[in-house]
């Protein structure tokens, strides 16, 4: 009686470990599916950001090879052959509407030696502007009609070409000019070498470059310092 007790007894444990045993198996291999999935998904997802990284290159490559031949490089290109002949090189200046008035004013310090704001060189432009409307006026036209300017439309003009950033141009150039009785030179890839403003004035011109194609939001001024352009 006590052996056939203890038979059973030695088959339940046996029942018992085989199970266990079974189980253990089975969890491990489990687990090394669980494991083998989270090297796949990582696998995957590194095969995908390469994937992604060599795409990119291949965009940036293939950009820089159309910016090469494109407006802004060939634009560049021009300047910079006409500022070599004068042994000058561009002198950045931001993109932030001011770019006319932050080029003169850079001008102004390093070949007058004389400090003059932004601000103060929009007011004497908008000054000299009001001060001779009947020389600028018929020159200028409201931007939506293309009709010369009300009264009402010239004095909105002068207000934010003085307390704004509003771009300035070529009637700005030219106020600048003769307010601060001073020539002008603006290089330039197209038309003639240069354009000239206030040759009446006997003194060393400022110079300064005008770009068409440098930035997406439209035209450009930049200063210029003597030196030779980096290869």
């Amino acid at each position: 009686m006590d052996t056939r007790h203890q038979q059973e007894i030695d088959s339940a444990n046996k029942n018992h470990k085989d199970t266990n045993e079974i189980t253990d198996t089975a969890l491990n291999n489990v687990e090394n599916d669980l494991s083998k999935v989270k090297i796949s998904k990582a696998q995957k997802r590194r095969d995908k950001k390469s994937q992604q990284e060599k795409e990119r290159d291949e965009l940036i490559k293939q950009q820089e090879q159309e910016n090469r031949h494109g407006p802004r490089n060939i634009e560049l290109q021009e300047i910079n052959n006409k500022l070599k002949e004068r042994g000058l090189k561009i002198f950045m200046i931001p993109s932030d509407g001011d770019c006319l008035y932050k080029a003169v004013s850079h001008q102004l310090a390093i070949i007058k030696q004389k400090d003059v704001s932004v601000d103060e060189l929009r007011e004497s432009t908008a000054k000299y502007i009001r001060q001779h409307k009947g020389d600028f006026l018929p020159f200028m036209t409201h931007p939506d009609t293309f009709e010369m300017l009300t009264d009402e439309d010239f004095e909105e003009y002068c207000e934010k070409l003085e307390n704004t950033k509003v771009w300035g141009g070529q009637l700005e150039v030219r106020a600048l000019s003769n307010s601060l009785k001073c020539p002008i030179t603006i290089i330039q890839a197209t038309g003639p070498g240069s354009i000239d403003q206030g040759d009446e004035y006997e003194k060393p011109p400022l110079i300064i470059t005008y770009h068409r194609h440098m930035y997406g939001l439209g035209e450009h001024y930049n200063s210029t310092v003597q030196g030779e352009i980096e290869a």
